[in-house]
């Protein structure tokens, strides 16, 4: 390996921490703020999202407000590692979720007028925030972490970001319990408003992630002011050394793509609204037990990391398989025009007292705990690839963008009346693509330790190359590629 030198100056001088200051620069807390952030933002849209339509009976609107999202998270998260380290982290994040509260707004204002236009273009706003938002998280969480504690960190992210919307969906239950009708109050939207404004100002509070140190003495190393230039640059080259990302692209595709047959064609479509939220409470509270638990043993020491890698994939072949079969069982017995006049009026939907509704509502917490298994995956094999925080934000760019294009394909799916069952038998056979593909990049990329970015708190750092992309260039290129 090569390794270059950087003089001090190349890094911000750390300042002098005690009682209160050291303990909130400690990585474990700037990760649990950042959390705090998808708590009251993303938290409260997956609250909505997952009762079925934005919380409307016709989920006609929140899919096209969700196609308007998703295309242009797409389009922005390719780029959003760019952004990310020429912006900052902090920043990125700031302006990622100021967009959640405008969007939760449109549908307070969809509630009132109808106006579905303001959806459609609060969600394509949303989806350029979104892109930032989880751009400058997953790069944060991911290089704050050590090498052996990247599965604890990241779930410790997941579990306090779906407590959001367990709360959500908690005040959902609550405001809709006695309620006859199939579309969330003003109530609900506005409580969702305010939540989502507070998040917005979190970023403010955190420590500069160029002053932050890891557990074991390393600093994180931010971009040294990279050009626009420098950082495009870096993004062709993390592409050209890192082909092995394309590999991964069907497994960060299906990653969203089931969300719309879950939550719009199952819970959405099978049960009353205050069923829904109990539901949508549940789904994301079993998520956080699932991520804890995936966490810890994806980190286990006891064994190699290759073989937790194995080890980890035949578990979430093992749970998708047997989710979608439940799943296909249940479909077989409703349609869509089971839902559509003339028969809608026939259609009983389930209620949490009727009989039958437990085997429901156990394959919706199992749904949950599926998708909490498989993000964390996902991050963990990221994570596995990279130490290098502005690497590992044009990684997480890649995943949001190709994620984000499945679900926009979903969404029209399903706002074009696709039938329930062709959802979900593209969701099934899309999940099976992406576990097969993600076989070649555990045996040719994942070995047991990473080459990783090793800078220590002494006034003169080195920095240990650990990628094809970090020995190119000048030394001024190779600032602006780490972070």
């Amino acid at each position: 390996m090569q390794a270059a030198e950087i003089t001090a100056a190349d890094l911000p001088p750390l300042p002098t921490r005690r009682g209160f200051a050291k303990w909130y620069s400690q990585p474990v807390v700037q990760v649990c703020l950042i959390a705090m952030v998808c708590f009251l933002c993303p938290g409260m849209y997956n609250a909505l999202s997952g009762i079925g339509g934005g919380g409307q009976v016709d989920p006609k609107a929140s899919n096209d407000g969700s196609v308007a999202l998703y295309s242009t998270f797409a389009a922005t998260s390719f780029f959003s590692g760019t952004l990310c380290n020429r912006l900052g982290a902090r920043l990125t994040l700031g302006v990622g979720a100021a967009g959640y509260a405008l969007y939760i707004g449109a549908f307070l204002s969809y509630n009132i007028n109808q106006n579905s236009g303001f959806v459609v273009a609060a969600g394509a706003l949303l989806g350029v925030c979104a892109g930032m938002l989880w751009t400058a998280q997953g790069s944060m969480t991911l290089a704050y972490a050590t090498e052996s504690t990247k599965g604890r960190l990241f779930a410790l992210f997941w579990m306090i970001f779906n407590m959001g919307a367990v709360l959500g969906s908690a005040i959902e239950l609550g405001l809709t319990y006695d309620s006859e009708a199939s579309t969330v109050s003003n109530s609900v939207y506005a409580a969702f408003l305010a939540i989502a404004a507070i998040g917005a100002f979190i970023p403010l509070i955190l420590v500069s992630p160029g002053l932050m140190v890891r557990v074991d003495g390393t600093r994180v190393v931010v971009p040294v002011h990279p050009s626009w230039k420098t950082e495009i640059v870096g993004l062709y080259r993390c592409l050209r050394y890192n082909v092995w990302i394309i590999l991964l692209f069907p497994y960060f595709l299906s990653s969203n793509w089931f969300y719309t047959w879950q939550f719009n064609s199952y819970n959405g479509a099978l049960f009353t609204l205050r069923t829904r939220s109990l539901n949508s409470m549940l789904y994301w509270l079993f998520q956080v037990f699932a991520s804890l638990a995936f966490g810890v043993a994806i980190d286990s020491t006891r064994f190699r990391r290759v073989n937790r890698a194995w080890g980890g994939l035949v578990f979430v072949t093992a749970l998708c398989m047997a989710v979608w079969g439940a799943a296909y069982h249940f479909q077989k017995g409703y349609t869509r025009a089971d839902l559509a006049e003339p028969r809608a009026a026939e259609f009983a939907r389930i209620d949490f007292k009727d009989a039958g509704y437990a085997n429901h509502v156990v394959l919706y917490i199992f749904m949950g705990i599926m998708d909490a298994i498989w993000q964390n995956f996902a991050y963990w094999l990221m994570g596995a690839m990279s130490n290098d925080a502005s690497q590992l934000a044009y990684l997480v760019g890649f995943y949001k963008a190709i994620q984000s294009a499945g679900a926009a394909g979903v969404f029209r799916m399903d706002s074009n009346l696709a039938p329930y069952m062709t959802e979900l038998a593209v969701s099934w056979g899309l999940n099976a693509a992406g576990i097969l593909f993600v076989i070649p990049v555990i045996l040719l990329r994942v070995t047991d330790r990473t080459d990783e970015a090793v800078v220590t708190a002494d006034e003169v750092p080195t920095v240990v190359a650990s990628s094809a992309l970090e020995k190119e260039g000048s030394l001024d290129e190779k600032k602006g590629s780490m972070a």
